[in-house]
């Protein structure tokens, strides 16, 4: 017999069931995906497109050497915004490794450049394809259009270098394409870090799990990028030359787009980051980490100087300590308090080791 008060009854708790609250971890991690990543890897598509014409432009000379840098310059920022963000095909198959050389503690960028530009065979991208991951990344680039040996202003060293800098400006456009359309597939990251269960993620706690462990790799990256070059790892003499990106200057910058990239997994867009996530007995956390950021920001908003003009004297290396310091809060806040807040297990992580 039909009862109509059984099926409204039945019909009730479907619909109660569609208004429930959603996974605040699920929800948060497909806004990070939709909001904060998706975005910077589009940005880094874009650096790289301009760069493969500013390659171009430059060798048919049609563009200028501070133009073709500048261009290299904003490249570097937009692969410094994806470090924290490395979850997913970036961060597998040794393809971060392709887009730059770091650290690079016998000058295999500068001596690989040579031997190749010297050799026998045509340089072109499907060479390039074949060569060691050395001379395909921004590395490459910046010691061709950065360091002295080259000259490469000169008509004469242009020619020579010329078709080594346009082959590695179209392996980072394609590279970096490659990545977004992954992203962007059916079954790919963007997908799996909103919808769940799927074939990477059990549930949206391991997809949180996955973002906290890039931000405490990058993080703890971030240290070494400064800690080596300050002498850190020899005995306290600086070495200059260890630093990321020294021929362009830009060492500090990068580490500074790193850190904001870093920042914007943890705030989010409309608190829907890592901090969305503590709750309000957790709210003394959420502050202390925000100071920490802050702090941070605020030594290197202060800062006028070079990695490099900092190294040279005691004054400098000084001020590299605090922000060393002020750096070492933020990573142990995220590796240590905010793991053990968010009931995340990080296990090792990608520089355990070095």
């Amino acid at each position: 017999m039909f009862r109509p008060k059984l099926l409204f009854t039945s019909l009730a708790a479907i619909a109660l069931g569609a208004c429930s609250p959603q996974d605040p971890q699920a929800v948060t991690s497909s806004a990070i995906a939709k909001q904060v990543i998706l975005p910077t890897y589009s940005r880094w598509v874009e650096a790289d497109r301009a760069l493969a014409a500013s390659a171009l432009a430059y060798c048919e000379g049609k563009t200028s050497l501070d133009n073709a840098r500048a261009d290299f310059l904003n490249a570097q920022k937009a692969w410094a915004e994806l470090q924290p963000l490395l979850v997913g095909p970036l961060a597998e198959g040794n393809r971060a490794w392709q887009v730059q050389f770091w650290p690079d503690k016998k000058n295999l960028v500068g001596r690989q450049v040579e031997q190749l530009v010297n050799g026998d065979k045509p340089v072109d991208k499907e060479s390039l394809g074949k060569a060691s991951v050395v001379v395909r990344g921004l590395s490459a680039y910046e010691y061709i259009l950065f360091d002295s040996k080259p000259d490469v202003a000169s008509a004469e060293q242009k020619a020579r270098y010329c078709p080594l800098l346009v082959a590695i400006a179209e392996h980072q456009q394609a590279l970096a394409e490659e990545i977004l359309k992954g992203w962007n597939s059916t079954d790919g990251m963007l997908s799996q870090m909103t919808k769940f269960p799927n074939q990477r993620y059990a549930d949206s706690h391991e997809a949180i799990a996955d973002l906290l462990r890039a931000q405490v790799t990058a993080l703890d990256t971030l240290k070494k990028k400064l800690g080596a070059p300050m002498g850190r790892l020899s005995k306290g003499i600086p070495q200059p030359l260890q630093a990321e990106a020294w021929r362009s200057h830009s060492s500090l910058k990068s580490l500074e787009a790193s850190l904001k990239a870093a920042q914007a997994v943890w705030v989010g867009v409309d608190n829907q980051g890592l901090r969305g996530l503590l709750g309000k007995d957790q709210a003394p956390l959420a502050q202390k980490i925000d100071d920490a950021y802050a702090a941070a920001f605020k030594l290197l908003d202060a800062n006028q100087q070079t990695l490099g003009e900092l190294l040279a004297d005691d004054a400098g290396q000084q001020k590299l300590t605090q922000i060393y310091d002020s750096l070492n809060v933020v990573h142990r806040l995220h590796e240590g308090e905010l793991a053990k807040a968010l009931n995340i297990q990080l296990g090792f992580n990608a520089n355990d080791g070095d």
